[in-house]
């Protein structure tokens, strides 16, 4: 009889699960439609939503989540998310190649300096504090992690109060940085030695130079060069080094164990034994493997088809689109916003935060960082916006589908990591120009080696954070003993 309702309830939830996830998918369509009936321009922002849904759900799907790669590694051994993650480079680098060849490509290089490295390590520290890197926190909170959501807020507001404070952080900027911004040429709206962020952003950032490796080396644009420079030597050889690191020293000696049993005395029945064992690692993270195989083309897609609407409407940016329309407010100096064209997360939110600091009469526009480059856009026309709201979505909806969405409010001590953990992954996304996806994914992937430097920057902070949960872990622990 237990066993009969146990079983009549489980059918219930799963049928609730589906009608939420339609009703979410219909939510979804009518927007849009909506949105295409005030002006059929908006298929641009549309775009993102939409490409933001199916980035959700293969994160949810996967559980893809960069502070949880760095997390398991550190911690107890496991390649697991290491690997899907390496995957998902290792395709999405030979898709940007062939966009890059269509002329479709908006990445840019990032400045190459030692912001990178500090900026990945505080970023890093901060994803593992917080138990999620930028991307999963989003999935999370569309999995009704309402932690995933205080992360979110932490990252939009910490970024928007760091890209333009002043006052006492002034007094660390180096005076190089101070004389090389006020001697650039700035429009009279700006007043760039009042903010440390300018001043780093007009002292320093502006007088470093980034390239991606085709670029460096002169092998001129075509599918070739991109290929080879960008995709093989700067993506994919070092992920295939990193993927035979992870099998030698964390995951063959679990394939051992499984396989003791095996005679291998020939070097040939070596090499297919160590063969298997790479497969195994392979098939032992196949969600995540799937995931990464799934973002990797999408990725690759969605720069594809703003490429295009771009080449359509005879735009650069968003923002010309936007004041094409009719909506000027938020727009920059130059009639612009973000608008990167492809899978970027952090800098989207800070807007968010920002957007909501000006509407409570806080000046939020007198800096490069929103005022010259990125603008504060209503979020209903906030494109990358929209596709963060879509990753929500699509994890939602998925979340939904399989019974794994909850309802999961924040202990006091999660409350406390998550606001911490925020915001120095805000921080760091600002020094280091950019979080795991910005800085890390879609830089390797087009050819740029500072996405790799950020990694190292991230592996960094996440070991000791790692280190310094399992030391506050063992201090919990013997205090609770001494007690007993």
């Amino acid at each position: 009889m237990q066993g009969s309702i146990t079983a009549a309830a489980a059918t219930s939830s799963r049928r609730r699960g589906y009608l939420y996830s339609a009703a979410i998918a219909i939510a979804v369509l009518l927007v849009s439609l909506v949105y295409l009936a005030v002006d059929q321009r908006f298929i641009y922002l549309l775009i993102y939503a939409w490409f933001g849904v199916a980035y959700g759900i293969f994160l949810q799907y996967g559980r893809f989540c960069m502070a949880s790669a760095i997390r398991d590694l550190f911690a107890i051994g496991v390649p697991r998310m290491a690997v899907g993650v390496l995957i998902a480079i290792i395709l999405y680098a030979l898709i940007s190649a062939f966009i890059q060849d269509a002329g479709f490509n908006s990445f840019h290089a990032h400045p190459l300096g030692w912001h990178v490295l500090i900026g990945g390590a505080i970023f890093g520290l901060g994803m593992v504090f917080s138990g999620g890197c930028a991307s999963s926190s989003l999935y999370k909170t569309g999995e009704g992690n309402l932690g995933g959501a205080l992360v979110l807020f932490s990252i939009s507001f910490s970024q928007a109060w760091f890209v333009s404070a002043g006052g006492w952080l002034n007094a660390v900027v180096p005076g190089t940085w101070t004389t090389a911004a006020a001697n650039a040429q700035m429009p009279e709206e700006l007043t760039v030695t009042d903010g440390w962020f300018d001043q780093f952003t007009a002292g320093y950032l502006w007088e470093l130079t980034g390239t991606t490796a085709s670029t460096w080396l002169g092998w001129g644009e075509n599918l070739a060069s991109y290929l080879i420079a960008n995709a093989v030597l700067i993506a994919i050889v070092p992920s295939l080094i990193l993927l035979l690191l992870l099998y030698r020293f964390n995951y063959r000696k679990i394939f051992v164990r499984q396989h003791s049993g095996e005679n291998v005395k020939t070097i040939t029945q070596q090499i297919r034994y160590e063969l298997a064992g790479i497969w195994s690692m392979f098939i032992q993270s196949r969600n995540t493997a799937i995931a990464g195989i799934g973002l990797g083309i999408l990725a690759g897609l969605h720069m594809l088809l703003t490429g295009e609407l771009r080449e359509y409407y005879n735009i650069f940016n968003f923002g010309e689109l936007l004041a094409q329309m009719g909506y000027t407010d938020g727009l920059s100096i130059q009639d612009s916003v973000f608008d990167p064209g492809y899978w970027y997360i952090t800098t989207q939110e800070a807007q968010w935060g920002g957007w909501v600091l000006e509407k409570l009469g806080i000046n939020m526009m007198d800096n490069i960082f929103f005022g010259l480059e990125n603008g504060l856009p209503n979020p209903l026309l906030n494109a990358p916006g929209m596709m963060s709201i879509g990753i929500i979505l699509g994890a939602a909806m998925l979340a939904n589908i399989t019974g794994e969405f909850k309802w999961k409010w924040p202990n006091t001590e999660t409350v406390i990591l998550a606001v911490v953990g925020g915001a120095l992954m805000g921080i760091g996304s600002r020094i280091g120009m950019g979080c795991n996806i910005g800085a890390f994914f879609a830089t390797v992937t087009n050819g740029d080696i500072s996405g790799w430097v950020f990694l190292a920057g991230m592996a960094l902070g996440g070991y000791v954070a790692v280190k310094a949960i399992k030391a506050w872990i063992d201090w919990q622990l013997a205090r609770s003993g001494a007690d007993f």
